[in-house]
């Protein structure tokens, strides 16, 4: 649990640092941060989309776009029923009540820095890693590189980002927790399908930061567990 706690640390010094600099910060000024995380987030997304098309992925099977793509839509549909991002948006809506009274985008803040901060290859591997050896490397990375983000955030979303610490705590916690379980049961395939998924759900996230689609990504979260499960039923027919 080592990194997990790093990682929140340094989500929360960054929200600390963001909040500070943001309220001495022209409202133009903060636009232009946000749209340019969000610009970054975009590539970052298309970066990890395309573990799709690259091995060892593309080298299981051809149909790996088909796997990622089946992934999403079907993540998408049982994130609606199960109402994720509306359960986020519950979670947001009421540490605002508690917390962030006065500040109209707290909500916003917790729920995109939770999504952002929790869907990608390094938190599962760097979990992993973690729980198994004791090897927090991966995660320290991430740390610094969610430190950064959430200094970005705040300085425009405010004190939710650093709510969000609270999210990281328990999903990369459990992750860590379970990884000596979670790690025998995953291949290089497998792994590269939740990058994949991971950047599609990140360049949902960089257009809801560009303000041109509110996408719920929350929703789409499911995602995350079929494509590993898809990818293992295709190895295990070969």
């Amino acid at each position: 649990m080592t990194g997990t706690f790093i990682n929140v640390a340094t989500i929360l010094v960054g929200t600390t640092v963001g909040v500070i600099l943001g309220s001495r910060l022209p409202e133009r000024v903060r636009q232009t941060v946000i749209h340019a995380l969000g610009l970054v987030t975009l590539i970052v997304g298309v970066s990890q989309g395309l573990a799709a098309f690259r091995p060892p992925l593309s080298e299981l099977t051809r149909g790996a776009v088909l796997i990622v793509l089946g992934s999403v839509l079907i993540g998408g549909i049982l994130g609606e029923l199960i109402g994720i991002e509306r359960g986020l948006d519950h979670a947001g809506e009421a540490l605002k009540r508690r917390f962030g009274r006065g500040q109209a985008r707290f909500t916003e803040g917790f729920v995109v820095a939770s999504l952002v901060f929790c869907v990608g290859p390094l938190t599962v591997l760097g979990s992993i890693q973690d729980g198994l050896t004791g090897d927090y490397q991966l995660l320290a990375v991430k740390s610094l590189l969610d430190g950064f983000a959430a200094m970005a955030f705040a300085s425009v979303l405010g004190w939710g980002v650093g709510f969000s610490a609270l999210t990281v705590l328990v999903y990369q916690g459990a992750l860590t927790l379970s990884a000596s379980a979670a790690a025998g049961g995953f291949s290089d395939s497998m792994i590269a399908a939740m990058s994949a998924v991971g950047g599609v759900l990140i360049l949902g996230i960089a257009l809801r930061l560009l303000d041109l689609r509110q996408v719920r990504v929350g929703n789409l979260l499911p995602a995350l567990v079929l494509a590993p499960a898809a990818v293992a039923i295709v190895e295990a027919t070969r």
